[in-house]
């Protein structure tokens, strides 16, 4: 698999990123483990969770196989804080620093390789929580670190105000949702990440599945639409302008004759700025299907035309 600088760092990271919002809940820890070794085989490096992921059973579930399935030093390892077990939000230094300590407990390492702001905390002051950061990093119990679905100026901000003083833990990623039905980070937050050297790393690269194809006559019955506690996650996609874009993924998959899967992510994955799309599969062959787009390069015409089809 590719290996990509995470924005302006020296952090090198595979193109795609092993998302596992599901471990421990959904999926399975056998499952789990026979994804981390797949995805591992195929050179992927970056596995990302985050501390209230299944309760912390996702970073618990990371922490067993990296002792029995894959060594932690082949991985780049990747949390997220500031979101409370209650929904809050906390930015505040006590609540992350406190938070990073747990992470690291869970997974059973002494540090990550980076660790992001889960979310934007407007009643925190932004320089103390950026101090943390400052103190994650010089702790070691993180190497990087970078932030979560911040708008364009509360990513600007951040990462001028780390850059303005000697010292400072660098912003180098930013991770929010981009897909070919969801492209308004082209307005603001990816402008304001090239401009600092930060890194994208889309989630739900896949239109929160609805790209897969996998909904164009109806729900399934296994699908996350069909669940309760996905349905509304997944009905804003299912409208007619979606259903248009979704016809033209799937006209070029048939055309090159991949999955439309491969087409969406192959789309996302070769953005400008964009370095590794994070994707989530409840099952080792959803994996696979997954991998199997590394060898996928869209033609200009088809990216022309699905750019122009889904044009924000």
């Amino acid at each position: 698999m590719e290996q990509r600088h995470l924005g302006r760092s020296g952090l090198v990271v595979s193109r795609l990123g092993l998302g596992t919002m599901t471990w421990g809940q959904e999926t399975a820890p056998e499952e789990a483990a026979a994804q981390l070794a797949g995805f591992a085989d195929a050179g992927g490096t970056f596995v990302d969770t985050a501390d209230v992921y299944g309760d912390g059973d996702s970073e618990r579930v990371l922490g067993r196989l990296l002792r029995e399935v894959v060594p932690r030093e082949e991985l780049v390892i990747s949390t997220k804080a500031a979101i409370r077990p209650d929904g809050r939000y906390d930015c505040s230094r006590r609540h992350l620093l406190a938070a990073l300590d747990a992470s690291l407990d869970r997974l059973g390492i002494d540090h990550v390789d980076l660790w992001q702001l889960h979310v934007y905390d407007p009643a925190t002051p932004l320089e103390e929580t950026l101090s943390a950061l400052d103190e994650a990093v010089a702790s070691g119990r993180t190497r990087y670190v970078g932030v979560c679905d911040y708008a364009g100026w509360q990513l600007a901000k951040a990462a001028a105000w780390q850059r303005a003083w000697p010292g400072r833990a660098p912003i180098v990623s930013v991770q929010t949702e981009y897909s070919l039905l969801h492209r308004e980070i082209e307005r603001e937050t990816a402008p304001a990440a090239e401009d600092a050297g930060v890194g994208i790393l889309p989630w739900s690269p896949l239109g929160r599945g609805v790209l897969t194809g996998k909904y164009r006559t109806g729900i399934p019955a296994d699908s996350r639409a069909a669940t309760t506690r996905y349905a509304e996650f997944v009905r804003p996609y299912l409208g007619e302008q979606s259903r248009l874009i979704v016809e033209s993924v799937t006209t070029a998959a048939e055309g090159l004759s991949v999955s439309p899967l491969a087409v969406a992510l192959s789309w996302v994955r070769d953005r400008p700025g964009v370095v590794a799309p994070i994707v989530g599969a409840r099952t080792p062959a959803q994996l696979l299907g997954i991998l199997e787009t590394e060898e996928v390069t869209l033609p200009d015409e088809i990216r022309d035309a699905l750019d122009d089809i889904s044009d924000i």
